[in-house]
């Protein structure tokens, strides 16, 4: 779970827009983007190396 707090003030690195929560594949996704950050133990990844594209 992620703090919704936390969660609010997250963005994009790519792009600067909102972060969507992605609880069933522990991401935190950018649509507009096309990008999914995982979420390590609990700790958001904000490297586009390391995300995962996804189809939009």
């Amino acid at each position: 779970m992620i703090d919704p707090w936390l969660l609010e003030k997250l963005v994009c690195p790519a792009t600067r827009t909102p972060l969507r929560y992605d609880a069933e594949r522990q991401e935190l996704v950018s649509d507009q983007a096309g990008l999914a950050y995982p979420i390590r133990d609990g700790v958001p990844v904000l490297l586009v190396e390391a995300a995962r594209k996804i189809e939009r």
